[in-house]
């Protein structure tokens, strides 16, 4: 069979990239090593994941906050596995979408692995052992990534767990530890603090969520703290142990000494690594670096002409819409158009509650650059909308250059921060300062105005409400 592209992986940035070039008129086929499309961020990732957030959301809120509203509830339970039914529900729907899609794109699906055979040609093995060979004129390699663990925390998927075993448990831990405390951990752990089990973090930098600004960290901890977790902070794990009924691990304190966890779940969430195994990359005349990633160019073109990848599997952000606006710029790049990616103004969001998103420059980079800037923020506790949910954690801040007030960097932690910082970006993206948003109308009451606030205190410290 000969196509014009032929996408390995069926995951955001995979199906995304298929779709454009369909819709660009070229012959296109995407191959999937598992029975339903998506990936991860469909099957295992972000979509369950944010399933689960929700549903522990709403119970804790039943639990701590209806009586304030007036909604009294008697006998409040945990029905945990009817949450991973509804979660597995949220998921099938989405996959159905997704083969929906392919469908009336009139894209061939092919189920199996796949494997180079030469730079035009990928052999598919299919779940009964058959094969096939199919060849293109292009490839794009979109096989995303599979979680990072380390021997001294060997996974075993009982009481050893990775993101994607925590999304099918059929019981509450008493005592959960999460190694790492950057998103997935965070989001993670919150879901099984808010339904009652004691969460224990244990993280090797010095604070959550440590690749955004150091601001939300804080707040991001202050706020989890409330659910009764527990940090340990520049801790590093030496032995995780399943003792058969829990697990126990041991990690160093900042001060050399030894401390001991034991739990009934151990989850460890310390990032995620490309995943181009069996791939057979030297086959196709490419081959992956020390970290695993497929090296591209600024077209993301590999050494092999005729052979792209985006992305997990090369550098950058490991996120949903990352992949996704590669796969765009890859299919118009293909058809003869000029794409165009700012990777500086690709959103991060992590999804507790309250809610992270962060888009641009953070302080510390800034301080490293040695640039000069000045800073905005505002309090959610001063929002009248924030006030009115009983959602008071969090603020938005402001990082603005301090000649000409362009905005460098935007960063909010709160009540919808994952849906306001699209705001932000749009701002960015046409080089708003910070004083073009502090004079921009925004409704009243909403959680947008911290966004206004926190502009116009970066503006000659003019905050309205503060």
């Amino acid at each position: 069979m000969q196509y014009d592209v032929i996408v390995i992986g069926s995951g955001p940035g995979g199906y995304v990239a298929a779709i454009r070039c369909a819709q660009l008129g070229m012959k296109t086929a995407i191959v999937e090593k598992y029975k339903t499309l998506g990936g991860t961020c469909l099957n295992v990732g972000c979509i369950p994941s944010k399933a689960l957030l929700d549903s522990s959301e709403h119970f804790y809120n039943a639990a701590h906050t209806f009586a304030e509203h007036g909604i009294k509830l008697a006998d409040l339970q945990v029905d945990l596995p009817q949450m991973i039914r509804r979660k597995e529900g949220v998921v099938e729907a989405n996959v159905t979408g997704i083969s929906f899609l392919m469908k009336k794109n009139k894209i061939t699906v092919h189920q199996g692995f796949g494997s180079f055979v030469d730079a035009n040609t990928l052999k598919v093995k299919k779940d009964d052992g058959s094969e096939e060979q199919i060849t293109t004129k292009n490839f794009i390699i979109a096989t995303g990534s599979k979680p990072t663990s380390f021997p001294s925390m060997p996974i075993d998927k009982k009481r050893i767990i990775t993101s994607t075993e925590a999304l099918t448990l059929q019981e509450v831990p008493k005592h959960l530890i999460v190694i790492g405390a950057g998103v997935i951990g965070a989001e993670l752990g919150s879901v099984y603090a808010r339904i009652g089990s004691k969460v224990s973090f244990v993280e090797f930098a010095d604070s959550m969520i440590p690749t955004m600004d150091k601001t939300m960290g804080k707040e991001l901890q202050k706020a989890i703290k409330k659910l009764g977790a527990d940090f340990y902070f520049s801790h590093k794990v030496t032995s995780v142990e399943n003792t058969g009924e829990g697990v126990v691990v041991k990690a160093d304190t900042p001060k050399g000494e030894q401390i001991t966890l034991e739990g009934d779940y151990c989850l460890v969430s310390v990032g995620r690594r490309p995943y181009t195994d069996g791939l057979n990359l030297e086959a196709a005349g490419l081959a992956a670096d020390s970290r695993g990633r497929i090296e591209v160019d600024d077209h993301l073109q590999t050494k092999v002409p005729n052979i792209y990848a985006i992305g997990d599997v090369i550098r950058g952000a490991m996120l949903a819409h990352k992949a996704e606006e590669e796969g765009v710029f890859v299919a118009e790049t293909l058809a003869g158009q000029k794409p165009h990616i700012n990777y500086r103004l690709i959103p991060g969001v992590v999804y507790t509650w309250p809610e992270v998103a962060s888009v641009g420059f953070t302080e510390e980079e800034l301080k490293q650059d040695g640039r000069a800037y000045k800073v905005g923020s505002f309090p959610y506790k001063a929002l009248g909308r924030a006030r009115a949910s009983m959602d008071l954690d969090g603020l938005v801040k402001v990082l603005a250059d301090k000649q000409t007030d362009e905005i460098l960097g935007m960063h909010i932690i709160g009540a919808r921060a994952a849906d306001m910082i699209a705001e932000c970006v749009v701002a960015m993206e046409y080089r708003a300062s910070a004083e073009d948003i502090a004079r921009m109308s925004h409704a009243h009451p909403t959680y947008t105005e911290a966004i206004k606030e926190a502009c116009l205190a970066a503006t000659e410290n003019r905050a309205i409400h503060m």
